[in-house]
C-alpha cells in the first residue's frame, strides 16, 4: 500500500480498495472484510445474508465502514497470525511500527454467539505512533437511518430491528450518526475497540485489554485446533491450509450451511452487470465443498452439511425445478427473491447491486450429480448414511432417471435460455453411477436393473451427441461446437479415462482456446450467448479443474507449472475471488469457495502423482 491510504474512511479521503486488498475474519455466523489499510469494508450482522452494517465496499459515501489505521503516512501490509484466522495490520511509519489485530471469538456459549463479537486490537510494537478510528455503521445496505447513543467509553448504535454497541480504552466523540477517536500508543502499548451486537439478554459489555488477551488468545487456539485434524502433509501445506481454514469461515454453524461467498455483487467485470449475490448455499458448490474437507479428514463439516441436507432439503417437494432447488438459504429457506439496491453504487462504479438471487428457481440438472456424489464419498470416509437418507437418495436417483433428458440452465446459470448442456448430462450420470455404488457396497435395496440401463443411456448419449468430429474435443451443449470448461470434469469424474484419445484431443483443443497462462475461461461468452452483456475474466474453479485433468492425463510437469502459476494469482493472504481479470486482478464475490476447493483437490492429486 502507498501513502495516504491511512485517510480512506475519513472526510476527503475516500476510495476504493481493490477486492484482492481483503483479509476475511469471522466467527461461523458471519464475516468482516479488512482492507490493508485497516478499514472494515464489509460486514453483515448477525448473520451471512443479513443486510450489511458496513459496505464501502459497494458504496464509499453510502455503504458505511469502520476505519482504524495510523494517522500519519504508513507503509502497511498484512497476514494471518499463522495457522488461524486472525488477521493483522501492520503500519510502518517513520516514527514506529504498528499493528491492528482483528478477529471473531468463536464459541463460548450461546449469549456468547449472539453477541457476534468483533474485536480489533491496536498495538505499538516500535516506536509511538498516533492512530485515528471513525465508526460510521450504516443500516440495512445503508438505506435505514440510525441514532448514537455516546457514554463515556461506550457507543450504542441504533436503528430499526437491529443496535450495535462499540466500547473502547480510548475516548471517543460523536461525529453526527458517527463516532470517531484519536490516541497515541507508545512501544508495548495497546487499545481496544469491540463491536457487539446488543439487544435482549445481550448488553454493552467493555472489553478491557486483559479480556481481549484472553480472547485472542482463545481464538487462537480454536483455529489451531481444528485446523490440527487436517491429513494434508504434502508440498503446498500453507495454501492448502489456508484454503482449508477459508472453507471452514464460510460455513454457518447454527445449521451446517455452506455458503458459496460472503459478499454480493463484487463484479465480475468493472463496471458490467455480472454482479450477484453469493450468501446462500448452492447445492453444488456446498457439495463440492465436503468433498475437498473430507479429503482433508475434516469429517465434522461434512456430518454438518448432511444433516443440513435431511433437514431442509425435502426430495418430495415437487417444485417445477424438481426436487431440489440449485440453492437454499443458510436456514435453508427457499425464497431468495432478487431486488436491486439502486441507492448503493456498485464497487467502483460497477451497478447493480443485487440481493436475493433469481437463478433459484432455474433448474439445473447437474446438482444431483454434485450432492449423491458428496453423499457417496460421505458414506465412504466418513460414516455409512442412516436408511432414512438412502430413502431420499433412491427417490432423487429415480427422479433423475426420469428427467435426465430435459435441457436446462446449466452449471453456469446463463440466463439465455435452456439448453442439452454436456455437463448435465455428465453429472446425471454420476448421480445413477455413485447410487449404483453405494447399493452394491452396502447391499441397499434399489431399482438396479433400471438405475443401470439409464446410467447406459446416459453415457452412449454424452459420447455420441457431446463429441464433436469437427472440433474434435467434447462440447459445451449436444450437437453444438462450442467449447465450455466444464467437461474438464470428465475425467475427474470417472467418466471417461483420462487417456482416452477423445479425452487427450478435448484438452488439446481447451488447452488452444480457453488457456491463458494457466488461467482458463469457463467458455467464450460471443460463441455462446448467455443472456448478459460484457465480457468477465478466467474462471479460477476452471483453471484448478484444468490442473488436475493434465495430472490425471500424465502431463505431471505442464500440470504442475500451471498450479505454480495460479498461486501467484492469489491475493497476499492466499485468498482468490472467483474470476482473474486480463491483467491479473481478483474479480467477482470473493473470498470464493469453489476456487478454494478446487484448489485443495488440485494440490492433493498433484501431490500424490508427484510421490
Amino acid at each position: 500500500m502507498g501513502e495516504g491510504a491511512q485517510d480512506r474512511g475519513m472526510p476527503g479521503g475516500r476510495r476504493y480498495v481493490p477486492i484482492a486488498e481483503h483479509g476475511l475474519i469471522g466467527d461461523l455466523r458471519s464475516v468482516a472484510l479488512v482492507g490493508t489499510d485497516g478499514t472494515i469494508d464489509w460486514y453483515c450482522c448477525p448473520s451471512f445474508d443479513a443486510p450489511s452494517v458496513f459496505a464501502s465496499i459497494l458504496d464509499v459515501e453510502r455503504g458505511g465502514c469502520f476505519a482504524l489505521a495510523a494517522s500519519v503516512p504508513a507503509r502497511t501490509k498484512q497476514f494471518y497470525f499463522p495457522d488461524t484466522n486472525v488477521l493483522i495490520t501492520r503500519f510502518f511509519t517513520e516514527d514506529g511500527v504498528g499493528e491492528v489485530q482483528d478477529f471473531m471469538p468463536v464459541g463460548g456459549g450461546p449469549a456468547e454467539a449472539e453477541r457476534h463479537r468483533l474485536i480489533r486490537r491496536v498495538v505499538c510494537v516500535r516506536g509511538a505512533i498516533p492512530f485515528r478510528t471513525r465508526v460510521a455503521p450504516r443500516f440495512d445496505y445503508g438505506s435505514l437511518p440510525h441514532t448514537v447513543r455516546l457514554s463515556g467509553d461506550t457507543a450504542v448504535f441504533e436503528a430499526d430491528g437491529l443496535a450495535l454497541a462499540l466500547t473502547a480504552t480510548v475516548p471517543l466523540e460523536a461525529d453526527g450518526p458517527d463516532v470517531r477517536g484519536e490516541f497515541k500508543l507508545s512501544e508495548g502499548e495497546t487499545a481496544v475497540f469491540a463491536l457487539d451486537k446488543v439487544g435482549g439478554d445481550v448488553t454493552p459489555r467493555r472489553c478491557a485489554r486483559t479480556e481481549a488477551e484472553e480472547q485472542f488468545a482463545a481464538t487462537v487456539a480454536y483455529w489451531r485446533h481444528w485446523l490440527s485434524a487436517s491429513r494434508y502433509k504434502g508440498r503446498w501445506r500453507e495454501m492448502v491450509h489456508r484454503s482449508a481454514l477459508t472453507l471452514k469461515l464460510l460455513t454457518y454453524a447454527p445449521t451446517g450451511a455452506i455458503v458459496a461467498a460472503p459478499t454480493t455483487s463484487l463484479p465480475e467485470e468493472l463496471g458490467g452487470e455480472r454482479n450477484w449475490d453469493y450468501r446462500y448455499v448452492w447445492v453444488r458448490d456446498a457439495a463440492f465443498c465436503v468433498y475437498a474437507l473430507l479429503r482433508l479428514g475434516f469429517t465434522g463439516e461434512a456430518e454438518a452439511f448432511m444433516d443440513f441436507v435431511t433437514r431442509h432439503i425435502s426430495p418430495g417437494d415437487g417444485k417445477v425445478s424438481g426436487p431440489l432447488q440449485i440453492m437454499y438459504g443458510i436456514d435453508g429457506r427457499t425464497e431468495l427473491p432478487e431486488r436491486t439496491l439502486g441507492h448503493l453504487e456498485g464497487h467502483h462504479g460497477s451497478a447493480p447491486v443485487r440481493v436475493g438471487n433469481a437463478a433459484a428457481d432455474q433448474l439445473q440438472l447437474d446438482i444431483y450429480g454434485a450432492l449423491i456424489d458428496s453423499i457417496y464419498l460421505y458414506d465412504k470416509w466418513a460414516k455409512p448414511i442412516s436408511s432414512g437418507h438412502w430413502d431420499d437418495v433412491c427417490a432423487l436417483v429415480d427422479w433423475v432417471c426420469a428427467h435426465w433428458d430435459q435441457p436446462d440452465e446449466g452449471i453456469w446459470e446463463t440466463r439465455g435460455g435452456r439448453r442439452n448442456f454436456l455437463y448435465s448430462r455428465l453429472m446425471c450420470w454420476v448421480a445413477i453411477e455413485r447410487a449404483i455404488r453405494m447399493a452394491n457396497r452396502r447391499g441397499l435395496p434399489a431399482d438396479l436393473p433400471r438405475w443401470r440401463e439409464c446410467r447406459d443411456t446416459i453415457y452412449r448419449r454424452i459420447m455420441s451427441r457431446g463429441w464433436s468430429e469437427e472440433r474434435g474435443a467434447f462440447v459445451q451443449h449436444e450437437d453444438g461446437d462450442v467449447l465450455d470448461a466444464a467437461v474438464l470434469m470428465m475425467p475427474l469424474t470417472k467418466f471417461i479415462a483420462p487417456t482416452d484419445p477423445k479425452w487427450l484431443s478435448t484438452l488439446d483443443v481447451l488447452t488452444e482456446e480457453l488457456v491463458s497462462d494457466s488461467l482458463v475461461y469457463r467458455y467464450d461468452p460471443r460463441s455462446s450467448p448467455d443472456g448478459l452483456r460484457g465480457d468477465e475474466g478466467t474462471f479460477s474453479i476452471c483453471s484448478f479443474w484444468y490442473v488436475e485433468a493434465m495430472v490425471h492425463a500424465g502431463r505431471i510437469d505442464e500440470a504442475r507449472l500451471a498450479f505454480e502459476k495460479m498461486l501467484t494469482y492469489a491475493n497476499h493472504l492466499g485468498l482468490y475471488a472467483e474470476e482473474i481479470s486480463h491483467t491479473g486482478e481478483q474479480q467477482g464475490n470473493f473470498p470464493q469457495a469453489f476456487t478454494h476447493l478446487a484448489l485443495i483437490s488440485a494440490a492433493f492429486n498433484l501431490d500424490r502423482a508427484l510421490g
